[in-house]
């Protein structure tokens, strides 16, 4: 079996839930060898692995399903790297080539011949996909909960049933809820009296589940320099700290803000050509979707908390909005984009917040004080008067 693999230098896996498209090359470039993998077979699998050269460098996409696999691939020696799917997409395209297993994995064999890391993207290790997976979690069972309500209140709407309350999920409103799905005191049908039972109950359940995760969450969570640096920043607690730190990894792989940003989904990007007219914004501005969807939402739950605690983040969230009567949404991704901005120096230089930026190196405020002097003369400047005549 060594002979087989004796002139391979690299390889390139398609990776599919049940199997993968292997394809090895040599230090020319040229395919020696294509394969198989089947998947369910975790120790034939193993084993099979194990045959590789020690070393070899494999590349596989960075769509879905890619760590565990990854995970054995460094267990039996080998060098895995992930590429950018994204960009993988548009070499095909520009290749003229069709989107077939052999065809992909051929292409991932190639990668490593590259002048430069441009298709590659970090890979994640195990400790950092298992705090992304406890955190991810969360947030589904918060956005869960968000949809539950969202179908309580339209069952209201539907049936013109009016309430007072300010929460309606609130102490007061559970029990105007409660004694809805009781006693029917608005004489529901039938029907729309079974769909409240359960959309309640579905909230009492996931309330429940939420509070089992919120207390183990607060068990395991260490709480490390960092995490501690990140949760006094307003609108930042120590589980939106923690979804931050596990999401972003390690803050050295975005050269700026404006890359972590555009990692997060909060860089606006303009679609328009020609000349810029300076009375409009640009033409076709929206939000990326290609990035972090995790992080964006943590970023905008904490410019939530953010605006609520006021301050500057309230100032600039009014500003956007004209205080808070139009374009909300808008003011709410502005606010989330300056957080960026202030974790990563926060991260980055390993500084603790503070609500307001120092000054900048080599300014003096109390120059303000000061009469300034006319530039070159050293005389000081004032108000110039015509001379009297003699």
């Amino acid at each position: 079996m060594k002979n087989i693999y004796s002139n391979v230098a690299c390889g390139g896996m398609d990776v599919h839930y049940k199997f993968s498209a292997v394809t090895f090359r040599d230090e020319a470039g040229r395919v020696v060898r294509r394969e198989r993998l089947e998947h369910p077979q975790r120790g034939q699998l193993r084993e099979h692995l194990n045959r590789w050269p020690k070393g070899l460098p494999m590349v596989l996409e960075a769509s879905f399903g890619w760590g565990w696999l990854s995970d054995l691939l460094s267990e039996a020696g080998l060098e895995p790297h992930l590429s950018n799917c994204y960009k993988l997409e548009q070499m095909r395209k520009a290749r003229g080539w069709v989107k077939t297993n052999k065809k992909d994995a051929d292409m991932l064999s190639l990668l490593p011949f590259e002048k430069t890391d441009w298709w590659k993207v970090w890979r994640a290790p195990l400790q950092v996909r298992n705090r992304r997976e406890q955190m991810r979690f969360r947030g589904d069972m918060v956005g869960l909960q968000t949809k539950v309500k969202s179908r309580i209140h339209a069952i209201f709407h539907r049936h013109g049933i009016f309430h007072e309350f300010s929460d309606l999920f609130g102490c007061l409103g559970r029990k105007f809820l409660v004694e809805l799905c009781l006693h029917n005191p608005t004489n529901l049908s039938p029907q729309a009296l079974l769909a409240l039972r359960g959309q309640v109950k579905l909230l009492d359940h996931l309330r429940r589940q939420l509070a089992d995760v919120a207390r183990i969450l607060h068990k395991q969570l260490v709480k490390t320099p960092l995490t501690m640096r990140l949760k006094k920043i307003d609108g930042i607690g120590l589980i939106l700290a923690h979804v931050l730190t596990s999401e972003i990894g390690r803050i050295e792989r975005f050269r700026n803000h404006k890359a972590l940003a555009s990692y997060s989904l909060l860089a606006p990007r303009a679609v328009d050509t020609g000349q810029d007219d300076p009375r409009h914004s640009p033409l076709g501005r929206h939000l990326g979707f290609r990035g972090n969807r995790t992080l964006k939402w943590a970023f905008i739950e904490a410019a939530h908390g953010a605006v609520r605690s006021g301050g500057r983040w309230r100032a600039v969230f009014d500003r956007v909005t004209n205080g808070g009567r139009k374009d909300r949404s808008r003011g709410y991704i502005k606010v989330a984009r300056e957080l960026v901005k202030v974790v990563y120096v926060v991260w980055s230089k390993g500084l603790n917040y503070q609500p307001f930026p120092p000054a900048r190196p080599g300014s003096d405020k109390k120059k303000k004080n000061k009469k300034i002097s006319r530039s070159g003369t050293g005389q000081l400047l004032h108000p110039m008067v015509h001379a009297l005549p003699a």
